[in-house]
């Protein structure tokens, strides 16, 4: 049981999967406001 073991957090987190021992960091929700100005956002990190 350890890094081997896909049913425990630690195999999962050497596997890179998630399941119900190691759930995904939700989001938070937003409002339809900020969803507007989120797409108006001209993105920040393009090169060129």
């Amino acid at each position: 049981m350890g890094k081997g073991d896909k049913k425990t957090k630690r195999g999962k987190i050497s596997m890179g999967s998630f399941g119900k021992t190691r759930p995904h960091k939700r989001k938070k929700a937003i409002g339809p406001a900020e969803a507007v100005a989120e797409k108006a956002a001209p993105a920040k990190n393009k090169k060129g």
